[in-house]
């Protein structure tokens, strides 16, 4: 399968999950993106089209974070809770923007869990 299948496939996939699922102020959708190197996960209302919290190994704060990207990307997940509940939202809908739930995408959901998110 050639690169340009594989992004129109997660494309496809993404248009249809995002027709399901819908983020609002009380519950709102947990947006993951990942790319090579780097994972990228923000808290969305979609009703007001606004990002409520963000977290990813781009910020100053994770420069210093080491091991293999499936633990980063937990401790990234674990993150985002922890921004989440002092904001005081507990429940979210998982989109996991047309990518496998696994990997990386798996260990981010797993940290975010155990960090006290529900979904």
């Amino acid at each position: 399968m050639s690169q340009v299948d594989k992004a129109a496939r997660r494309q496809k996939i993404k248009a249809r999950s995002r027709a399901v699922v819908r983020g609002t102020q009380e519950r709102p959708r947990l947006c993951v993106f990942r790319s090579l190197s780097q994972i990228y996960a923000q808290l969305i209302d979609d009703e007001s089209g606004k990002t409520i919290v963000a977290a990813s190994t781009m910020s100053k704060e994770n420069a210093g974070l080491g091991g293999t990207k499936s633990e980063v990307s937990a401790a990234i997940g674990k993150q985002i809770a922890e921004k989440a509940l002092a904001k005081g939202i507990s429940s979210v809908v998982f989109d996991r923007n047309g990518f496998r739930y696994h990997g990386r995408i798996k260990a981010l959901a797993d940290g975010a869990r155990e960090a006290g998110l529900i979904f």
